[in-house]
């Protein structure tokens, strides 16, 4: 599918602190992590970005970005008319989408570009309307291999989930599931696993009030300590800074929410 050249199309690559104020505009708006990691709330929904998930606000939705540590985006401004009917439109439908291999190497093409200079128009307008047909091509893909496995270590991390008994969980041989994470995923089983449990924690850091021990071990760290390292290497942080952190952020995103009702409602 291609765009009408009369729409109009931005790219910018951004980065966000710990607070950003909502906003609310009449177009489209593509959000695709280049490093680092962003919390994105979209109306009542709410994710963690970064290079392997990015977003689609529809026009019109509020939303707010925040980060806690070093980050890039791409952010794609697309003329709420591309959605009019179409394939496109279904992607509005899922704010919240991985990116497959396709699509994070054109993100991977285009960041490297924006951190030089700028991109022109005409480069944006031929890379847009190829990545939004790659982002419907994952929307409708076959089922995945893999997506039996991957539910089960979301719903129970804690368990001792070797590469041998994720094989046997998925009823293939160990070097069938190293092929199936590469192809599927772009990504080892160990790696997937590390990450998987380390969003849960933080999930769990974020939202509950049990011990960083006890949330270490349910997401299938050995102690706290395994935990710990984990996090500091990957985001350059602790359990309990990260916890401390997010509840603050919390905090701010509500006043901002509440700042916004007092706005429409005056």
């Amino acid at each position: 599918m291609r765009l009408n050249p009369a729409l109009e199309l931005d790219l910018h690559l951004r980065s966000y602190g710990r607070v950003h104020w909502g906003d609310r505009h009449a177009f489209a708006q593509l959000v695709l992590p280049v490093d680092g990691e962003v919390l994105l709330d979209i109306e009542d929904r709410r994710a963690r970005l970064d290079p392997l998930h990015g977003a689609l606000i529809a026009p019109g939705a509020w939303h707010a970005q925040s980060s806690q540590a070093e980050n890039h985006s791409l952010i794609v401004d697309v003329d709420a008319a591309a959605f009019d009917g179409g394939p496109w439109q279904a992607l509005l439908e899922r704010p919240f989408a991985p990116l497959a291999p396709a699509a994070r190497k054109l993100v991977d093409f285009m960041g490297i570009l924006a951190r030089q200079s700028p991109v022109s128009g005409t480069l944006v307008q031929g890379w847009v309307p190829l990545l939004l047909d790659t982002l419907v091509l994952n929307e409708t893909r076959p089922v995945s291999r893999l997506a039996a496995l991957l539910a089960r270590i979301e719903a129970e991390p804690g368990l001792p989930w070797s590469t041998a008994a994720m094989a046997q969980a998925a009823h293939v041989s160990v070097s069938r599931l190293h092929v199936l994470f590469r192809d599927e995923l772009d990504t080892s089983p160990h790696d997937w696993l590390l990450r998987c449990r380390l969003e849960r924690a933080r999930e769990w850091l974020a939202e509950g009030t049990r011990s960083v021990a006890e949330i270490a071990l349910a997401a299938g760290f050995a102690d706290q300590s395994s935990l710990t390292r984990a996090m500091r290497k990957a985001f350059d942080t602790t359990p309990a800074a990260y916890r401390r952190a997010m509840r603050q952020s919390v905090r701010l995103l509500g006043r901002a929410g509440d700042y916004k009702l007092s706005i429409c409602n005056t």
